[in-house]
């Protein structure tokens, strides 16, 4: 009598490195998507565009934002104007120069500009600056 040979099972084993690649780039996707989905801090502003426009070097800094709708922001809160010159004092570290940069949106009447940087300077704050884009 003739045996038939029964074959035999492989075992099953499960393939790590394509789930890994798969894990990776879902791992991507999520970063890419999130960076995007944060909302950055402050008011949205296009800046005005500007030729001669150059780059300011890392210092003692405040920014404030002018935007549309009477909207002041210090460094990315709401504040109002008649707080706005207490809390940029307390910013300023004594024997230090404060650099404030205006960060204005386009569309804010230059009368509300020219109003915010007279208050400055009436309080002492001589380094001045306005955000633009390089165009």
């Amino acid at each position: 009598m003739r045996n038939w040979e029964v074959a035999k099972k492989k075992k099953v084993h499960i393939e790590i490195i394509p789930m890994i690649d798969v894990m990776m780039f879902l791992l991507v996707f999520f970063v890419l998507i999130s960076l995007n989905v944060i909302p950055a801090l402050g008011i949205k502003t296009q800046l005005p565009s500007a030729s001669q426009s150059q780059q300011l070097k890392p210092q003692n800094k405040a920014i404030i934002t002018l935007g549309l709708d009477d909207r002041l922001q210090l460094d990315g809160q709401d504040v109002g104007e008649s707080e706005l010159m207490t809390r940029l004092k307390a910013l300023q570290k004594d024997g230090e120069k404060l650099v404030i940069i205006i960060n204005s949106d386009q569309g804010v009447e230059v009368k509300r500009l020219v109003s915010v940087m007279d208050q400055l300077k009436g309080n002492g704050f001589s380094s001045v600056s306005i955000a633009t884009r390089k165009s």
